[in-house]
């Protein structure tokens, strides 16, 4: 008989108790509601292990590239004048810095996700 090595025993061991162990805090389609300021902010603040930083990142992404797109391209007033460089990690913190201040003022919260998003990125990188 050849050399036994213990590896294989680990995962034989092992592996039926990752087979029923639940995941750790996943997210569920009800935790990535996008109705309110307040429940963007609540994805947005979510811990990275939870799987809501994809959600959120693309909001803010896709809300930043139809502000981008459209003031461009109809030579229309710009809302958010970010510097070169600026990330949507820096779109996200400016978000929540913002959702701090206004926490308490149920008429932001309840406004439409997009509309807090643009005055949290405004109030970051106003225009000149």
């Amino acid at each position: 008989m050849g050399h036994r090595r213990p590896l294989p025993l680990l995962f034989a061991t092992l592996l039926p108790a990752l087979a029923v162990a639940p995941p750790a805090l996943a997210v569920n389609e009800d935790d990535l509601r996008f109705e309110t300021t307040e429940d963007l902010v609540a994805v947005c603040s979510a811990p990275a292990a939870s799987g809501a930083q994809p959600a959120c990142t693309g909001f803010i992404e896709a809300a930043v590239q139809y502000h981008d797109a459209v003031s461009d391209r109809k030579n229309l007033k710009r809302l958010i004048c970010y510097p070169s460089g600026t990330t949507i990690e820096d779109g996200r913190k400016a978000l929540l810095s913002w959702a701090a201040v206004h926490k308490d003022d149920t008429k932001l919260m309840s406004e439409l996700p997009v509309i807090g998003l643009v005055r949290a990125l405004a109030d970051a990188y106003p225009c000149p």
